[in-house]
């Protein structure tokens, strides 16, 4: 898949670093899958990881967690 942000790059499996805040809780989530730009290192998670990304992010912040470091497990 061609990058939309650099529009240059083409992009290749990969793991990442995703960062979220919720309600003041940071979730640092590691070894996310995800197709990564070559060019520019723009990420793209597929529906699947996205929805549990979010959800851990949800729960992180109902736990009321100020910061929390995850590594992903499908």
């Amino acid at each position: 898949m061609k990058c939309v942000i650099c529009r240059h790059g083409e992009t290749a499996p990969g793991l990442v670093t995703v960062t979220l805040q919720r309600e003041g809780t940071v979730v640092i989530m590691r070894d996310v899958p995800a197709n990564v730009c070559r060019n520019c290192g723009e990420y793209y998670l597929d529906e699947s990881v996205a929805a549990k990304v979010y959800s851990e992010a949800d729960a992180a912040a109902a736990r009321r967690a100020e910061v929390e470091i995850l590594r992903y497990a499908a």
